[in-house]
């Protein structure tokens, strides 16, 4: 075991040169490149053969479950040990038939259907508003900010966010708003206070749907915003603009067809809509330690599927921008946030689940910043629409 993470080492050394890391084994063995002594430098502990044994095994899955657990141990940051293991791809191994036949078995239970739609989504999204409270600001925003200057707060580039969806979608006063997946509101109310429309927004998590409800009636809000605790595959009506903010995510690739069609449905003709959703530049296998402890049932588009069912559902592509950078410093605030407060939210849950938390923040800002997660923001209208801007300009300046 100690040998194939001396090669792992290796390769990592020659991928990153300057790096200051190190391997230390159970025995006391240790295999450094550069100064572990230095700022920023890495150490990371293997605490038992069973642990190596298990990464070697599983890759990044055996690598989160022994973190989860406590068999490994760090010092320095674990977002820079995450960028080391994307330099060389983890070192992914490839899976044996069983394996296979465990994940076939995992992804077929967990489709998103009507019914296990909602027990994907609670798995992540009802774990408790005061917990996503402790790390998410004010607005309770869970999705990509947009940053206009890096000393932007989040609470202002979640406001932002919403303007910047609010100027694309050129909203007008009486226009008639879908959300489709409104989380716990926040692109419903900055639409309805700002642009004067009115709205309807959507959800599966009831977590989100009391917090949403509650809030539009504390802003007074209910003659102007709806909110239904509803699959949207359900949903019914027609609207002068859609959005959907970091809710694609959870359709999966079987219901991307029905997703499309859905909103076709929805939309007026010439109507606008944007989806916003992480995605990929090219198709690649799902990361199996995501599927099985954060977000079950979750697929990720790249751009050429997005636009071949919006082609065929009868959308035309406007505009499409790429915001990488902007979800990286989110969750690194996001991270940040979280650290602050672990101590919380060890009492509320416990200390493999702040492992297992700190794990999937610190790991998706990595792969934001060094690896295939992309955000994009896509633009459409349906059919062709001759009434629209012929610059961006509407969107940039203030």
């Amino acid at each position: 075991m100690k040998g194939a993470f001396k090669k792992i080492a290796t390769r990592m050394h020659q991928a990153e040169p300057e790096t200051n890391f190190a391997f230390e084994f159970w025995d006391g063995d240790r295999v450094c490149f550069g100064d572990p002594s230095q700022p920023g430098a890495v150490t990371l502990r293997f605490k038992s053969p069973r642990t190596a044994k298990h990464i070697i095994a599983n890759g990044f899955l055996g690598f989160g479950e022994a973190y989860m657990g406590g068999d490994l141990e760090l010092d320095g940051d674990l977002q820079e040990l995450l960028r080391l293991g994307i330099c060389i791809g983890f070192d992914q191994p490839p899976p044996s038939p069983w394996q296979r036949f465990v994940f076939w078995v995992y992804r077929i239970s967990n489709r998103n259907t009507c019914n296990h739609a909602c027990q994907n989504v609670s798995h992540h999204y009802d774990r408790g508003n005061e917990f996503y409270s402790l790390y998410l600001d004010p607005t309770m925003t869970y999705s990509c900010a947009y940053f206009r200057s890096p000393n932007d707060s989040l609470e202002q580039a979640q406001h932002q966010k919403y303007e910047h969806i609010a100027r694309k979608l050129l909203l007008k006063p009486g226009e008639k708003l879908l959300d489709i997946g409104c989380g716990w509101g926040g692109m419903l109310i900055h639409a309805v206070q700002n642009y004067g429309v009115s709205a309807l927004g959507n959800t599966i998590s009831h977590s989100q749907y009391e917090h949403a409800r509650s809030k539009i009636k504390e802003l007074g809000l209910e003659d102007k915003i709806e909110v239904v605790c509803e699959d949207y595959r359900n949903l019914t009506g027609k609207y002068d603009k859609i959005v959907s903010i970091g809710m694609f995510e959870h359709v999966g690739q079987k219901f991307i067809p029905v997703f499309m069609q859905k909103m076709d449905q929805l939309l007026n003709k010439g109507g606008l809509g944007l989806l916003h959703t992480i995605g990929k530049d090219k198709a690649s296998v799902s990361d199996p330690w995501m599927w099985k402890y954060i977000f079950p049932g979750n697929y990720l588009p790249t751009p050429d599927e997005i636009a071949r069912e919006m082609g065929m559902a009868g959308f035309s592509l406007l505009d499409v921008e790429n915001l990488r950078l902007h979800y990286a410093r989110t969750l690194d605030l996001w991270a940040d946030n979280f650290e602050r407060n672990a101590e919380k939210v060890r009492q509320m849950f416990d200390d493999v689940f702040v492992r297992m938390w700190r794990l999937y923040l610190r790991g998706a800002s990595a792969g934001f910043k060094y690896g295939e997660l992309r955000i994009f923001q896509v633009l459409f209208s349906k059919g062709l629409n001759s009434d629209l801007p012929m610059t961006r300009d509407h969107i940039y300046i203030q």
